[in-house]
């Protein structure tokens, strides 16, 4: 299982990685492992706003559904159209081709917030997960 340096993480799973005045969000190789073949990504139009926390799409697999959470509040400025088409990119790519959504923080503050990868990695160690 892959955790990223550089990238900030959520205890919901979902990964952010800061690019210029963007985000770009998506889950976890812990989260698309756990959910096992994914085979429908639902997610918002560009424009919609995140509220950090809320849900703002989800993910269908074989074995569960599973909401994808806002790690920060924003606004969505692109979704990547690639896993609509290829949902099981995310089990392939989840931390580059299988990416959510790209958006505008409203506070970057909130993105320090989140959890290091360090943080991350203790996190799925208290949920009895080896990690590398």
């Amino acid at each position: 299982m892959e955790i990223r340096e550089g990238l900030r993480y959520t205890k919901d799973h979902e990964w952010l990685r800061q690019e210029g005045d963007e985000v770009v969000i998506g889950i976890t190789d812990y989260a698309q492992e756990q959910l096992s073949d994914i085979v429908f990504v639902e997610l918002p139009e560009p424009g919609a706003t995140l509220q950090a926390g809320d849900a703002f799409g989800s993910v269908e697999a074989v074995k569960a559904v599973a909401d994808l959470y806002a790690p920060i509040s924003g606004e969505v400025t692109a979704v990547n159209d690639a896993v609509a088409d290829d949902p099981a990119i995310v089990n392939r790519s989840p931390y580059e081709d299988g990416w959510m959504v790209r958006a505008q923080a409203a506070d970057a503050g909130e993105v320090e917030s989140l959890l290091s990868a360090a943080d991350y990695r203790a996190l799925l160690e208290e949920l009895g997960e080896a990690s590398e």
